[in-house]
């Protein structure tokens, strides 16, 4: 069944609020079979949005809207909807009522703003909001069906979980659809795609592969759709057992898993401990791993030794070391590492220096030049890369790269 997405607000469309609705509305719609045909964001001007019906319903079953149902001179979707279905608004004690009870206790006073939201288009089915003001209005007319939900976000996946999509299970039957994702590190999607096209050609054609690349990492979305949800499950199981040998060494998690998470876990499974010591990526790998709930019981802290003197006072680095190499260099990462354990007491150290730009770089060490060391306190592991130009850039993919490359060298037993 096809479908199409409108998000209402200028907010949308000025960079002011980032359009979430939709992409967590495809995500639902997608597992229960239904797919996404085109999401369209429109101004809170009534042309635009009639505008925007007529064209989804002239293509699609199923047209969901949301936004643009409030209690201000901006919220106008009513008045577009009910030029589209040549309709008028009435008033809707019920609605007056769920809005009445709402406000009761959070405004004190109830104005004509708020008793227009009763007001609703006349064709339509009202669907009670439970979690605010605005109700849910579900038009059917020549074979369409337009659904018309509030945009704050609690309230529109309310209405999504509890009613419009249970309405729209009921009413179509579709096929079943499963997605898994794998999380692959440090392979160009062209290059992946060239070392993946054989297994691709031999995966059954009902499986369909996407690459959605980002910087330094990729997530290969492995997505069937059929009538037997067992058979699905086991041919996607399948493929990602026939990809595992292919790239094994830079898988790093799959669906929703998250590199610290996965770290983590891993640590409390060992019953050991980390710390960070960060210059470039100053602190992001800390902060990464601390916004995991838990992290306390393996995570013992972290140094941002952004000055040389620092490293040296903090971390125990050789001053002579950074006077004669630098201080992005194996050998001052790899002391900063070694460092972070002794001086913090931790099993496992992760440490970084790098330029991170846009200035400071030279034609030995370039802009984006980065030293990463993993320790336990007596060996280290260190490695290093170039991530580019973009100083956001680097300090994100240096705080991701350290934390993966350590959840795998602690799998493979290299610490």
């Amino acid at each position: 069944m096809q479908v199409e997405i409108i998000t209402i607000g200028d907010e949308l469309l000025i960079g002011q609020v980032v359009d979430t609705n939709s992409a967590w509305m495809a995500g639902e719609l997608n597992k229960s079979g239904m797919f996404i045909n085109r999401i369209t964001s429109v101004s809170d001007r009534e042309e635009e949005i009639l505008s925007a019906i007529k064209e989804a319903a002239s293509r699609s079953a199923i047209v969901l809207l949301t936004g643009g149902l409030g209690p201000t001179r901006d919220d106008i979707t009513k008045a577009a909807l009910c030029k589209f279905f040549n309709t008028q608004l009435v008033f809707n004690q019920q609605v007056m009522d769920d809005v009445e009870r709402f406000l009761k206790n959070r405004v004190g006073r109830i104005n004509q703003l708020n008793r227009d939201q009763a007001l609703v288009p006349k064709k339509c089915d009202v669907i009670r909001n439970p979690v605010g003001t605005a109700p849910i209005m579900w038009f059917e007319e020549n074979g369409v069906i337009v659904v018309s939900m509030p945009g704050v976000p609690t309230e529109m996946k309310h209405a999504m979980e509890n009613e419009v999509l249970p309405r729209l299970k009921a009413k179509f039957t579709n096929g079943i659809v499963r997605h898994r994702t794998v999380h692959i590190f440090n392979i160009p999607e062209a290059v992946l795609a060239e070392m993946l096209s054989d297994w691709e050609d031999q995966i059954p054609d009902f499986l369909k592969v996407a690459y959605l690349p980002s910087p330094g990492k990729l997530r290969l979305r492995i997505s069937g759709k059929g009538k037997n949800a067992q058979q699905i499950e086991s041919a996607i199981e399948n493929a990602i057992e026939a990809l595992y040998p292919l790239v094994e060494e830079n898988i790093f998690g799959f669906d929703d898993e998250k590199p610290e998470s996965l770290l983590l876990n891993l640590l409390l499974s060992k019953h050991k401990t980390i710390s960070c010591a960060e210059s470039c990526s100053g602190g992001l790998m800390s902060h990464y791993i601390t916004s995991v709930a838990g992290a306390s019981n393996a995570f013992m802290g972290g140094v941002v030794a952004y000055s040389n003197n620092l490293k040296s006072n903090l971390l125990g680095v050789d001053s002579s070391s950074i006077e004669k190499h630098g201080a992005v260099s194996r050998e001052v990462v790899e002391q900063m590492a070694i460092g972070a354990c002794k001086r913090l007491g931790s099993d496992y150290a992760i440490a970084s220096s790098g330029i991170a730009g846009p200035s400071g770089g030279t034609d030995e060490k370039p802009v984006g030049t980065v030293w990463l060391a993993w320790s336990d306190g007596t060996k280290v592991i260190s490695r290093t890369f170039n991530f580019g130009n973009n100083r956001e850039r680097n300090i994100l993919r240096t705080a991701e790269a350290g934390i993966i490359i350590m959840k795998q060298l602690l799998e493979r037993g290299e610490l």
